[in-house]
């Protein structure tokens, strides 16, 4: 016997719980979010939602702290009005890049988000490629890690992979990305990136692999102020690969990012939707892919106490 099913969603991303709601089949629950003059938020849920099983959608888009503020009272507005179980669907995680103390007398800000969503009353979190997946264990409750290798790794392979090497853009991410090399059956290579202050402009010193003459996917979880790509990108070129692509699951696009990015040799960027991304942040090389359906059916299998492990095939 399953709960019945709502979900709701703050302002972050309305058109990606509208789509989750079009693949689960169920109708967006209506919420009235009201910001004061004095920065103070209001959440009121218009439907009862007693006893039922409530997932609340809420990405970490721009403005951040206030789409935090507006997860945090949309959960405790849900347990109070006697939500049977309160989960927090945050494709792209708040503070996800704070995830240790790298430095002195600095905050581990992703463990307090963590401690945040559960004191709220989230009886189990939603995510989708964390930053650092040993982030799961922040919480005392359950977290649904979702990936979205799977969808990026299927859209390559359907505009063809012929001459091409999988390119980490530093040894951090070269497990990642050898991942994503072994899905596609291609070589990999591993750029030597050093960041050396908060600037989110490294510096490439070298690279470890073949990609002369080859076409180059890059393959990162998240794109910010695309410091990390540029460099990327103008170290590819330099070493003389041919073609140069690249995708992020998140696509934070802060700043001038996308015109950066537009004005680069780059051919292409492939990102999903877990972050919203307003007509002006969007470029003819852009592809966005939607993870709706995915979140959809982990949602539904929630819903229904069946195992999502099979979402995870093929990833």
């Amino acid at each position: 016997m399953t709960n019945t099913l709502k979900i709701l969603s703050g302002n972050a991303n309305i058109p990606l719980a509208k789509a989750i709601c079009d693949h689960a089949g169920v109708k967006l629950g209506e919420c009235e979010i009201v910001k004061f003059s004095n920065e103070n938020i209001k959440v009121k849920i218009c439907d009862s939602v007693r006893g039922q099983d409530v997932f609340i959608v809420q990405p970490s888009c721009v403005p951040v702290n206030a789409g935090l503020m507006e997860l945090l009272i949309m959960i405790d507005a849900a347990k109070h009005a006697s939500a049977g179980r309160i989960t927090a669907v945050v494709p792209y995680f708040p503070y996800v890049r704070s995830d240790k103390k790298d430095e002195p007398r600095i905050s581990i800000t992703a463990r307090l988000v963590a401690d945040l969503l559960q004191t709220a009353g989230a009886d189990r979190v939603m995510t989708m490629n964390l930053h650092s997946p040993q982030i799961q264990g922040f919480f005392r409750i359950p977290v649904d890690h979702l990936l979205a290798g799977r969808l990026l790794c299927e859209h390559f392979k359907e505009h063809g992979t012929e001459n091409c090497v999988v390119v980490a853009p530093d040894a951090g991410s070269a497990k990642r990305a050898g991942a994503y090399a072994v899905r596609l059956g291609l070589p990999l290579a591993i750029l030597d990136k050093r960041r050396c202050d908060d600037t989110e402009t490294p510096a490439i010193h070298n690279v470890i692999g073949d990609v002369k003459g080859k076409r180059a996917l890059i393959f990162d979880d998240e794109i910010a102020s695309g410091g990390s790509i540029l460099e990327v990108v103008k170290a590819l070129d330099f070493l003389g690969v041919t073609e140069i692509s690249a995708c992020s699951v998140h696509a934070v696009l802060s700043g001038k990012a996308s015109e950066r990015l537009n004005a680069s040799s780059l051919n292409k960027l492939v990102v999903t939707d877990t972050v919203f991304i307003p007509d002006e942040k969007k470029f003819d090389r852009l592809t966005v892919i939607s993870v709706a359906e995915l979140f959809a059916k982990a949602i539904m299998y929630t819903n229904m106490g069946t195992s999502i492990s099979g979402l995870y095939e093929g990833y």
